[in-house]
């Protein structure tokens, strides 16, 4: 059976896929990542028909995100980092690997899908179900901590300690490794999309103004922080009046985005405070040097990463690349599938 498999991956283009809540990357054995788009499927309303003889997927369908007519929804199909709609999470998936995988599908992929550490084994079967209904040869699951310190060369393999956290769209996932595996970890449904959400709400209250997803996750990325800048910004911001109905715009300074976006910040420092807690001594040391590396879309909010090391006393740096990390890890994996099968999940047909 491994002769047989070893042949098919020699005419199959193998894939590892950060399937995430706000981005889908997708990383080839031998060529890196090749594609990185928005987590949207745009369909007809009441139905799983994707728009533009199926194309309406990715950036394509973002850019419809509140603005399409009655009978056409913008969908993100993945919340807090799992399925919340089967169907289109398929159709997404079959797209996208459709697209990477070219005029190769005579022979199906294998590939490699990192999840959060903390879904239920129901939301692991949906992820494996709808990737092999995608037409997936052969489906494994890694847990995205250990695939965002791979691709963020953290030597997690090595009898010392180390420490990542991964904040993406719907969870962030902090973790604490050694030897090859995951010492502590803990994953929470806080991340970039509360942060948004946290803007909204703020333009809302404070200036009866209505703004969508998009303006919000525009606005945060703009002059959204963590920590107080060395100069602070303003932005002007446009949406609907929540009184008038009519158009409206105001100027947001970045000191009113980081009250905002406050309360989320706290709770991912929080779960870095309590993952901390639970660290083993010998490994507590080791974090004293080795410190604390941010991966994910979230590690690029300014100072965040200055304000989780005065918070827990350890230092703190982006990594490289941060938002491709996860994406990278499973392209590692895929590189050494035959040696790793011990790490990843493997799940068959009786799975």
């Amino acid at each position: 059976m491994r002769i047989l498999d070893w042949v098919l991956g020699k005419f199959s283009v193998d894939m590892g896929i950060d399937l995430g809540t706000a981005n889908t990357l997708v990383c080839v054995r031998g060529r890196g990542i090749v594609l990185n788009e928005p987590s949207v499927v745009a369909v007809r309303k009441g139905t799983t028909e994707v728009l533009l003889n199926g194309r309406a997927v990715g950036a394509t369908a973002k850019e419809m995100l509140g603005k399409t007519p009655a009978n056409i929804v913008a969908i993100r199909p993945m919340k807090d980092g799992v399925i919340a709609d089967f169907e289109v999470t398929e159709a997404m998936l079959k797209y996208f690997i459709h697209k990477v995988h070219g005029r190769n599908w005579a022979v199906s992929p294998r590939v490699v899908i990192a999840v959060p550490s903390g879904i239920t084994p129901v939301e692991k079967r949906a992820v494996i179900n709808s990737a092999e209904r995608a037409g997936a040869r052969k489906v494994y699951l890694m847990e995205e901590p250990m695939a965002a310190a791979i691709g963020c060369g953290l030597p997690f393999a090595e009898p010392r300690g180390s420490m990542i956290v991964d904040i993406g769209g719907g969870t962030t996932e902090v973790a604490i490794l050694s030897l090859g595996g995951i010492v502590h970890s803990r994953s929470i449904r806080i991340a970039g999309d509360e942060m948004d959400q946290a803007v909204m709400n703020y333009m809302r209250s404070a200036y009866e103004l209505l703004i969508g997803e998009q303006t919000a996750e525009t606005v945060k990325i703009a002059i959204g922080s963590a920590y107080p800048l060395k100069k602070e910004a303003t932005m002007e911001v446009r949406g609907l009046d929540a009184n008038k109905g009519l158009p409206r715009k105001v100027v947001v300074t970045s000191e009113e985005i980081r009250e905002a976006i406050g309360e989320p910040v706290e709770g991912i420092i929080s779960s870095v405070r309590e993952t901390l807690e639970s660290c083993p001594p010998e490994l507590a040391g080791d974090l004293l040097e080795q410190g604390i590396t941010l991966a994910g879309g979230g590690a690029l909010l300014r100072g965040l990463s200055r304000a989780i090391s005065e918070h827990v006393g350890l230092p703190c740096h982006v990594a490289d690349d941060p938002l491709c990390a996860v994406a990278r890890g499973t392209g590692v994996f895929l590189d050494n599938l035959s040696e790793v099968q011990s790490v990843l999940e493997q799940v068959d047909e009786h799975g």
